[in-house]
């Protein structure tokens, strides 16, 4: 039998993703309260369905019971029905917007701001966060990529390193990404904004991307940023990171960096485990109006 905890941040996606995992076979029990935990584990051992694969959704819903709960997965470990455990996580900014947004109160707020019960709650869930075998940080994932981590994990069965990774192309003239883990500036090579023909084009486009893969330089840039992701990674995860952005950032995010990020994105591809996915913040923003 496979049994799995989900828990995480409220506002971080669990409904959404135990009803992903209920596509992929498992059978789902959301806010189960933490002393029948066991009671359910103990009945399906012994039911006479098929079933193998089960999902318990915990969160802080669970009220007082909650602290309860890793004495009762000490319990299982020692049986030898040790659950996996999944937290989702996300930012505090993003988990607000999310409320917001939803126009839901906090369930530890009492009728305060959200920020207020966001920091509660983190500070309840400390200790399950650290006993956690995966967490995913939904912060900047959509639907389909948290999909994709999932079947990751539960189906394709892959070695799950806790880590997504997003490299974000942008234009320096509309600022900084704020959520920047590390930012590379690629205004150092010639820029296809003033080539006759090429300006109304994208480094999406072949021909951008001939033009600004012809230096040498883009090449020696690529091969320098690409050894040094993958020596920083690994290093990441030890230090317990769960979400990564690489900004590269040229004048107006259309050109250059769109081209070196499309290149940066499919050689960490082609050798990572880790989440990936790829954004164009300004690739639209210059263009050209007749």
């Amino acid at each position: 039998m496979k049994l799995v905890i989900l828990t995480g941040m409220s506002g971080a996606g669990k409904s959404t993703a135990l009803k992903m995992m209920e596509d992929i076979g498992f059978y789902c029990v959301d806010n189960l309260p933490i002393p029948l935990i066991e009671k359910f584990v103990e009945l399906s051992e012994t039911s006479k369905e098929e079933l193998q694969k089960f999902a318990i959704g915990v969160d802080i819903r669970s009220g007082n019971s909650f602290s309860e709960l890793h004495a009762a997965l000490d319990r299982l470990d020692e049986s030898g029905q040790a659950p996996e455990i999944l937290f989702l996580d996300a930012e505090d900014a993003v988990l607000v917007k999310r409320y917001k947004e939803t126009r839901r109160n906090h369930p530890l707020s009492g009728g305060k701001r959200v920020e207020s019960g966001l920091a509660l709650e983190r500070e309840r869930l400390t200790m399950l966060r650290r006993r956690a075998d995966y967490i995913i940080d939904t912060s900047r994932l959509l639907t389909r990529d948290l999909r994709a981590e999932l079947d990751k994990i539960f189906v394709r069965q892959q070695d799950y390193k806790n880590l997504f990774i997003t490299i974000l192309s942008f234009g320096f003239k509309y600022g900084i990404p704020v959520d920047s883990d590390l930012v590379f500036d690629v205004r150092f090579l010639p820029n296809p904004y003033y080539v006759e023909g090429l300006r109304a084009k994208s480094g999406n486009d072949k021909e951008i991307q001939d033009y600004v893969l012809q230096f040498e330089e883009a090449h020696i840039f690529l091969n320098k940023l690409e050894d040094m992701v993958n020596f920083l990674i690994p290093n990441y995860i030890i230090e317990g990171k769960n979400q990564l952005v690489i900004s590269i950032g040229c004048t107006g995010g259309k050109h250059r960096s769109v081209t070196l990020a499309n290149e940066l994105f499919h050689r960490i591809s082609k050798s990572s485990d880790y989440g990936l996915q790829i954004e164009h913040r300004d690739i639209d923003k210059d263009a050209l109006r007749k």
